[in-house]
C-alpha cells in the first residue's frame, strides 16, 4: 500500500473486476512513457542531450518475506509531493519537463497536474531553465510540446479546475510528429523554438 503526503492511504479492492480496471488504468500511459524513455536513450547513446526519469522518492515502512526470494513491499510512503517527470542538460541548457496523456480528443484534463509541480516549473523558468510539458492525444495521435508559461497561466485561472482545449494548445505550444528515431523528437521543438537553434 502506498500512502500520499496528504496522508490520505490508497485503497485496493479484493474485487478482481476493479482490480483488472485499476491495472488497465494505471498502464494507460505506459506506451508514451516508453516513447519518451526511448527518446531520451537514443538522445543519451548520440551524445545530444543526457534527459532521464526522475525516480519517485519512496520511503519503504513494511515489507513482507514469505520467503528469502520473494520480498513483497506492503507498505509504503512518498517521502516528498514529486515535482515533474524528466530532467536533464541539452546544449548546455537546463530541461525539466512533465509528460501527459488523455484518449480525450477535445481536451486535456488538468486535474493530474498539481500546484506544487506548477510552482516547480514556474521556478525552473525564473532561474532561466527550459521547462515545458509534452502532451499526448492517444485517440488523434496527435503530440504537441507546450511551453511552461502558457500551461501556468492556464492553470492560475481556476487552480487546475477545468481542462485545457486543444485548441489552445495548438495555439500556444507546438506539435511533435512522431517517427522511428528518435520516437518523440521533442529536442527538434526544443531546438527551433525554446532556445532559437543555439
Amino acid at each position: 500500500m502506498v500512502n500520499y503526503p496528504n496522508a490520505k492511504r490508497a485503497s485496493l479492492s479484493k474485487s478482481p473486476i476493479l482490480k483488472k480496471k485499476a491495472v488497465n488504468f494505471a498502464n494507460r500511459g505506459m506506451s508514451f512513457e516508453t516513447l519518451i524513455n526511448d527518446s531520451n536513450t537514443y538522445y543519451l547513446s548520440r551524445e545530444i542531450a543526457v534527459i532521464h526519469k526522475k525516480p519517485t522518492p519512496v520511503q519503504i515502512v513494511k515489507v513482507d518475506y514469505p520467503r528469502r526470494s520473494r520480498a513483497k513491499i506492503v507498505e509504503a510512503y512518498f517521502r516528498q509531493a514529486s515535482t515533474t517527470d524528466y530532467s536533464g542538460v541539452y546544449k548546455g541548457h537546463y530541461i525539466d519537463f512533465e509528460a501527459k496523456e488523455t484518449r480525450q480528443t477535445t481536451s486535456m484534463p488538468l486535474k493530474n497536474f498539481h500546484a506544487h509541480q506548477i510552482d516547480h516549473m514556474a521556478s525552473v523558468v525564473k532561474q532561466g531553465g527550459i521547462c515545458f510539458v509534452l502532451l499526448h492525444f492517444s485517440s488523434l495521435k496527435e503530440t504537441y510540446l507546450l511551453p511552461a508559461e502558457p500551461l501556468i497561466s492556464f492553470y492560475q485561472i481556476d487552480q487546475g479546475g477545468k481542462s485545457m482545449p486543444l485548441s489552445y494548445i495548438r495555439e500556444h505550444g507546438f506539435e511533435i510528429p512522431l517517427q522511428s528515431f528518435p520516437s518523440v523528437p521533442y529536442l527538434d521543438v526544443v531546438d527551433r523554438h525554446l532556445i532559437g537553434g543555439n
